[in-house]
């Protein structure tokens, strides 16, 4: 990303990942078929959020983390000529666990 972007306050910057083109039993998935991943890496994040009294609470998710989130989930948004996803931690269902090295080992195969 050469632009940088930083989000403000709960907001968190995403890169989707994209899905394989084919199954595991080797069929072919056109695009017209395929749904947008719910799988990204966290590119960015705001500084957190701040509640009544001023106290800043920082986010759970950090920058190159792997999280899914919702089928609707945040903003699309294009940088440099790239896409992305802004969208609140709250929307954010969970964060994946050793993912890069599974997707690697995966590539690998």
């Amino acid at each position: 990303m050469a632009t940088k972007l930083t989000p403000l306050h709960d907001r968190i910057v995403v890169r989707r990942i994209e899905e394989a083109d084919t199954t595991r039993g080797g069929i072919i998935i056109p695009d017209s078929a395929k749904d947008k991943p719910q799988e990204g890496e966290v590119i960015s994040v705001g500084r957190g959020k701040t509640n009544d009294k001023g106290e800043t609470f920082p986010l759970d998710v950090k920058a190159s983390d792997h999280i899914l989130f919702g089928k609707y989930a945040g903003t699309e948004i294009k940088i440099d000529g790239e896409d992305f996803l802004i969208m609140r931690e709250e929307e954010v269902l969970g964060i994946l666990e050793g993912a890069a090295k599974a997707k690697e080992h995966a590539a690998k195969k």
